[in-house]
Order: C-alpha cells, then sequence, then structure tokens
C-alpha cells in the first residue's frame, strides 16, 4: 500500500533528498548537473511547496503521518494556462521498480483530467534515455527540443 499527499514546509529536506538520490546518477552521464537537482541548488522547491504543486509517495500509510517516515517518490505537477506541466516525477533508486513510478504517473493524468486539462506536457534530458523511453510507452508524443540552461531537452505532451 502506498499513500500520496501533498509536501508541506518541514518536507523540503526529504525532498531536495529524494531529487539528489533519483537524479545524481545522470550527473556523469550527461556531463552537468540536471534541471531537478539545479532546482535544489536555486532553493526552487520551497516555492513549489508552498504553492501546492508538490506531492509525495510514501510506502505505506503509517509513513505518511510520521515526521520520520522518508517518501519514496515525488511528483512535481504545475498548472500552465494551456497545459499541465509534469514538471518531476522521481522516485528513491531504492524504491524503483516496484510500480511508484507507475503510481505518480497516473496520479498525474488523473489530476489533469479532475482540474479540466486536456493535455500534460513534461520535458527530459536527450541522455536520459530510460526516461524517454518510458514517457514514450505512456503515450507522450515528443513536441520540440531546446536547449535551455545548457541542457538539452526533449519536450513531449500527452
Amino acid at each position: 500500500m502506498s499513500t500520496i499527499r501533498l509536501a508541506r514546509a518541514p518536507d523540503l529536506a526529504a525532498v531536495e533528498a529524494l531529487v539528489d538520490a533519483a537524479y545524481g546518477h545522470y550527473v556523469a552521464r550527461i556531463g552537468m548537473t540536471p534541471g531537478p537537482m539545479r532546482d535544489v541548488d536555486d532553493n526552487g522547491y520551497a516555492p513549489y511547496i508552498a504553492a501546492g504543486y508538490v506531492n509525495l509517495l510514501f510506502d505505506d500509510d503509517d509513513a505518511c503521518d510520521s515526521d520520520d517516515g522518508a517518501p519514496v517518490g515525488l511528483l512535481v505537477l504545475i498548472p500552465k494556462p494551456d497545459t499541465l506541466l509534469l514538471d518531476n516525477v522521481a522516485v528513491s533508486p531504492a524504491a524503483q521498480g516496484r510500480g511508484f513510478g507507475k503510481r505518480l504517473m497516473q496520479m498525474a493524468e488523473t489530476y489533469a483530467r479532475d482540474h479540466g486539462f486536456d493535455s500534460i506536457t513534461l520535458y527530459t534530458q536527450e541522455q536520459m534515455h530510460e526516461n524517454l523511453a518510458l514517457y514514450r510507452r505512456y503515450g507522450y508524443v515528443e513536441t520540440h527540443r531546446a536547449e535551455e540552461r545548457g541542457l538539452k531537452r526533449i519536450y513531449l505532451r500527452k
């Protein structure tokens, strides 16, 4: 059983630790710090939490209410005028392969439908091949590529 809840201000350190753990192995592959880790460095997650954009996934109900229970995943959803931006989906390396990523992706789609969005947009970096393949399996279609902040990104939409 797993539980999803909105992140709260005291969750900031756990959010940042999860992001660093989930994306840290990409630094060597892409030769620079991935965007989600830059958001940690730029203190970007505190305002995202305050705005209600960050959702945390816990492995069981008890961990959700515990102050020391660590989340196994997170989902950052940012409403935009014409789409729902899936800004980040991450699963702790120790929890990968157990269906948590799928649950988070399903939550994004449910949120989009429930809030009247007709599309979800996301992006990944060119060198994150496994993420690109995963998003395509979920029905996302590439819309364009761009270089932003020195990162070569591929934008997708569903």
